[in-house]
């Protein structure tokens, strides 16, 4: 019986090449906790940017849009079984008996993962670990994504406001660069980051004071306003690449008259 080669047998295709993407973290975990049938995320390969999609308040033709682009690759969430583990998980390393009763008794049944955050709003130091121990699933999850779509994440650029040189005599002692990056005075960048935080602050704490009904209704509008945002970044980003590919009118040629005819 004629044996053959290896030069016969088909050879194994080879791996794909990594791809480094600037991938934003934050967003990326947002988008693999919430698995809501509504909600559709996606990544871009260029920019690691992250564009969510919800049905019923985005364009019903976003997602043939994106379909049609590859740079766009849709993300899996983490399923509420996997996520509802955590919980179970994490109840043995409550502090206190009486927490860990609460949180098994709130986890029983439908509306678990609710009734679960509302008990920890009593009890801050807990409620902190569960953020913790979370976004430690969670990371684990994206990471093994990842590298599964083989990309590598990189850091994200980081843009810096650079002060223009003077015009006088004085140019010719100003500092070097990185001594005049690092005396200039804060830009309106700087001072548009530091009110951010200060109002994420302000926003943690209503949420603290807020009963779960009113925390529905903060998340639904936040969800609202992020897909409207990620739409509109969408559709200029179609509009610019559209102006990209149009062919640009000779100079040498006249241009057309457009038709004055009344209809």
């Amino acid at each position: 019986m004629p044996t053959s080669s290896a030069e016969d047998r088909p050879s194994a295709s080879p791996p794909e090449p990594t791809r480094e993407v600037p991938v934003d973290w934050e967003a990326l975990e947002d988008a693999f906790e919430n698995n809501a049938p509504e909600v559709h995320s996606y990544l871009h390969l260029t920019t690691g940017e992250v564009l969510r999609v919800v049905d019923g308040v985005a364009d019903p033709q976003m997602h043939v849009r994106i379909a049609s682009d590859g740079n766009y690759l849709r993300i899996d969430p983490v399923s509420s079984r996997e996520q509802y583990r955590w919980m179970e998980r994490f109840i043995p390393m409550a502090e206190g008996t009486e927490l860990r009763e609460k949180l098994g008794h709130a986890i029983d049944g439908k509306g678990a993962f609710r009734r679960f955050k509302d008990v920890l709003m009593a009890f801050a130091s807990e409620r902190e670990r569960w953020f913790t121990f979370r976004s430690e699933r969670l990371r684990t999850f994206m990471e093994a994504w990842l590298a599964a779509h083989a990309i590598k994440a990189v850091p994200r650029p980081v843009w810096v406001d650079v002060p223009t040189p003077p015009t006088s005599e004085a140019t010719l002692s100003a500092p070097s660069l990185p001594e005049a990056v690092e005396d200039a005075p804060k830009s309106q960048n700087g001072r548009r980051t530091r009110n951010a935080d200060s109002m994420r602050v302000h926003l943690k704490e209503l949420a603290d004071s807020l009963g779960p009904r009113d925390l529905d209704m903060v998340v639904s509008f936040g969800e609202f306003l992020r897909a409207r945002r990620a739409a509109r970044g969408f559709a200029h980003h179609h509009e610019h690449m559209a102006q990209e590919r149009s062919p640009t009118p000779d100079p040498g040629l006249p241009l057309p008259v457009e038709d004055e005819r009344p209809t």
